[in-house]
C-alpha cells in the first residue's frame, strides 16, 4: 500500500433553483468530510440545471466570475473549514459575452489554485453547448494539492484521448471528469471510455454524472458515477443509475507506480511518430 487518499464524488437531481443546489452541495461536502473525505468533486455545472438541452439566452444568467464570484468564494471558505480539496464545475463569465464551462480547484486550506476550461464543446441535439460556451483556452493544467496532483476533464472531453494523455504526462494522479450525460447515444460508452482512460494512463479517474429528468428536456440523466483505478477497474462498484448518491472511496496512489512498472506505456510511447496526428 502506498499513500491513500479518501476521495468523494456526488450525483444529484436539479432542485429547481440555484440557491438550494448550492446549499445541497455544501451539505454533501460536509457529509463527505464527516466520512473522512480529503477531496471532492461535484457534477458538471453543479449549481444549475443542464440548460444546454435548449438554446435560450436567459440561461446566461447562471454564469459568474471565477474565482471572484460568490460560489467560488463560498466554497473557498468551506474548503478551509473542512480541510478538504474541492473541485467546483461552474458556468464561468470571464466578461459579458465571454463564457466557459469551467471547474475551479480549491486547496484544503481554501487557496484557489486555478481552473480548467472545457476544451471540446459539442453541438448536437440535447447538447447545444456551442450556444453557451467558448472552447477552453487554458490547456490541461495539473494542480498540486494537499492530496496530490489533480487534473480535470469535463464531460464531452472524455471522448478525446489526447487530453487524458496530456494530463498523465503532466503528472496527474487523479483526474476528475464531471459530466451531465443521459441515456441514449453514448450511454454504453460511460463505463467503457473512462475506465479505458484510467488504464491507458495508469492513474485514477473519477467519473461524475447527474441523475433524474429536468424540466428543460425529457433527457434522463443516469448517474452511475464511479472511481476507476490505474488498471481500469471500478473501485468498490458504481453509484445508482436513478438515485442521488454520495460516493466515498479510498484510493491507493501507490498502485500508480506499481501498474506503471508492469505496463510501461509511457516508456514505450513514440512521440516521434505522432506528428501527423496534429496535422490532420
Amino acid at each position: 500500500m502506498g499513500r491513500t487518499v479518501r476521495a468523494a464524488i456526488s450525483q444529484t437531481k436539479w432542485t429547481g433553483d440555484q440557491a438550494s443546489m448550492v446549499d445541497e452541495h455544501e451539505r454533501l461536502a460536509r457529509a463527505a468530510a464527516a466520512d473522512g473525505a480529503q477531496v471532492m468533486c461535484f457534477q458538471e455545472l453543479f449549481h444549475g440545471p443542464y440548460f444546454c438541452q435548449v438554446q435560450d439566452t436567459e440561461h446566461f444568467s447562471y454564469a459568474e466570475a471565477i474565482p471572484d464570484g460568490p460560489t467560488t468564494q463560498r466554497f473557498k471558505a468551506l474548503a478551509a473549514e473542512l480541510g478538504m480539496v474541492l473541485i467546483l464545475p461552474l458556468y464561468e463569465q470571464e466578461q459579458p459575452g465571454v463564457l466557459y464551462n469551467t471547474a475551479a480547484v480549491i486547496d484544503a486550506d481554501g487557496t484557489y489554485l486555478g481552473k480548467y476550461r472545457k476544451t471540446h464543446i459539442p453541438q448536437v441535439k440535447g447538447f447545444w453547448e456551442k450556444f453557451y460556451f467558448r472552447p477552453g483556452n487554458l490547456g490541461y493544467p495539473v494542480f498540486d494539492t494537499a492530496v496530490g496532483r489533480i487534473g480535470v476533464y469535463i464531460c464531452y472531453d472524455r471522448h478525446f484521448p489526447e487530453g487524458w494523455r496530456a494530463l498523465g504526462l503532466a503528472g496527474a494522479e487523479i483526474v476528475f471528469n464531471p459530466s451531465a450525460t443521459h441515456r441514449g447515444l453514448s450511454a454504453y460508452l460511460w463505463q467503457l471510455e473512462q475506465t479505458s482512460a484510467a488504464a491507458a494512463n495508469m492513474y485514477y479517474v473519477a467519473a461524475i454524472n447527474r441523475v433524474g429528468v429536468e424540466p428543460l428536456g425529457d433527457n434522463d440523466f443516469y448517474g452511475t458515477s464511479y472511481f476507476a483505478d490505474p488498471r481500469g477497474q471500478f473501485v468498490d462498484g458504481t453509484a445508482s443509475d436513478t438515485d442521488e448518491e454520495l460516493l466515498v472511496r479510498d484510493l491507493d496512489l501507490g498502485a500508480i507506480e506499481e501498474v506503471r512498472a508492469q505496463w510501461q506505456f509511457y516508456r514505450d510511447r513514440r512521440p516521434d511518430m505522432y506528428g501527423p496526428l496534429t496535422e490532420a
